[in-house]
């Protein structure tokens, strides 16, 4: 199939590969002629996936037809804060039949809508949601993951498990796109926490702490959401929370050590060429659960840190001195 990848940075170039080495006649987009330039010269995307060689066959451009032009299917891989308005110039030129995927995990900082509704809305078509504990360094060496597709109509879930399966990127379907969705944009802001602790000295009992703290908030506001509970159990929910706050490869956790080192996040970031979703999402994930009345202590704290300069150690003693109360609750 002639596949379109929107997105030229880390995840979108693995997500190209996997796509071209299943033998789709594959194009991606990025709004960059330099990033592009310098990948077919180099043969490396040197600014999101340094290291990794990228295959010949795959085209690069920065024009939006011709990076759908005949598509049957569309992956979109744009940042959050970008999504909206790069999927707004795409619309016209993507064909009314191809199958659309978001693999975008994170939330619209206005509306705090996930990434699959925001293109619903402009696409005016079902999108399907591809995520899992899948960091692009490692898709892109081949080295072995397991992901979830869900999408609201099961045979377009297995369409796209096709296309995308292979011995070294396995893909299972689901038909919970919110609880899937939900669990990749949320993981981010608990991975931040971890990487605080991690920055701050702490050891492997904070982090499991928090990562099983941070599983039983997500599953809250997912199933408030309209999520299915077991979805946090899988490959979308405490698959990608593990990965994302234990790997180094992980950016969000990498920024959070950073913060619980004492850096400033405007020093962090200015720095940064790849995006942290959790710093971006922290803010508007709080606000999503207040809206529905959800408890997310860890996510408060963490936008509290982030964007309201509470000391990381305080932050700390107020999630160990909240009021004692049962687990389940």
């Amino acid at each position: 199939m002639k596949v379109a990848v929107i997105g030229d940075g880390g995840w979108g170039t693995a997500l190209a590969m996997v796509l071209n080495r299943n033998g789709h006649e594959t194009t991606v987009w990025g709004p960059f002629k330099e990033t592009q330039t310098t990948i077919k010269f180099c043969g490396q995307n040197k600014t999101y996936l340094p290291g990794v060689d990228v295959p010949s066959e795959i085209r690069w451009t920065t024009d939006p037809e011709t990076a759908v032009a005949g598509a049957g299917l569309v992956v979109l891989v744009v940042p959050s804060r970008f999504y909206r308005s790069t999927l707004e110039t795409f619309k016209p030129f993507i064909a009314s039949d191809a199958l659309i995927v978001s693999a975008t995990k994170g939330l619209d900082e206005k509306t705090h809508e996930r990434m699959s509704s925001v293109a619903q809305g402009i696409l005016e078509r079902p999108v399907a949601v591809l995520s899992g504990p899948s960091h692009a360094e490692e898709v892109a060496r081949e080295v072995p993951c397991a992901v979830a597709i869900a999408a609201e109509d099961h045979a377009v879930a297995e369409k796209i498990q096709e296309l995308f399966l292979n011995e070294t990127f396995r893909v299972y379907t689901l038909d919970d796109v919110i609880g899937v969705e939900l669990g990749g944009a949320l993981k981010n802001v608990i991975a931040v926490a971890a990487g605080i602790g991690d920055g701050m000295g702490y050891g492997d009992n904070t982090k499991a702490a928090l990562m099983t703290r941070g599983i039983a908030e997500i599953t809250r506001l997912g199933v408030a959401l309209g999520a299915k509970p077991e979805t946090f159990t899988g490959l979308s929910g405490i698959g990608d929370l593990m990965v994302t706050c234990m790997s180094q490869h992980s950016r969000n956790r990498g920024v959070g050590e950073r913060l619980g080192r004492g850096e400033s996040l405007s020093s962090i970031m200015s720095g940064m060429k790849m995006v942290a979703e959790g710093i971006w999402n922290c803010q508007a994930a709080k606000e999503l659960a207040d809206e529905h009345g959800v408890s997310v202590p860890i996510t408060e704290e963490v936008n509290a840190v982030v964007h309201k300069g509470k000391n990381p150690r305080q932050a700390v003693i107020d999630l160990m001195t909240r009021a004692p109360k049962p687990e389940q609750e």
